[in-house]
């Protein structure tokens, strides 16, 4: 059974591109397009790895993470921070935020970094 990635971005593009790398890989993935829609997600049927963008309009990366985490039904979910400069990296560190990966985005950066820490994750392409 593939591993379950939760894409979380404003941006269509972004949330499409990494839908075709991740899945590309043997991955199954969910995209949504704001914290709210990947918390019902998250809630419904957490994911084995979160990619979650930092800005997002209305509650960004880093209140959406820290709601996540301070929910106890929850199991501890690995999170990989998209942004366009390594920005936050204490306030990521203290969310236990395994990474960070910068727009724009590349693959097999992404893909390295994902099958660090998704159990029984796909092999990276390339």
């Amino acid at each position: 059974m593939a591993a379950t990635i939760l894409v979380v971005d404003d941006e269509a593009s972004v949330r499409e591109l990494l839908k075709l790398h991740l899945s590309a890989a043997g991955y199954e993935v969910h995209v949504a397009a704001d914290a709210i829609a990947a918390g019902y997600i998250v809630l419904r049927n957490p994911p084995n790895l979160i990619i979650c963008d930092v800005n997002m309009p209305h509650m960004d990366g880093f209140e959406f993470i820290s709601a996540v985490k301070a929910d106890k039904s929850i199991p501890n979910i690995p999170v990989i921070f998209l942004t366009t400069f390594e920005e936050g990296d204490s306030r990521g560190k203290e969310l236990g935020v395994v990474g960070y990966v910068t727009k724009p985005i590349r693959a097999d950066r992404l893909l390295s970094l994902v099958a660090k820490h998704v159990p029984g994750g796909a092999h990276p392409i390339g």
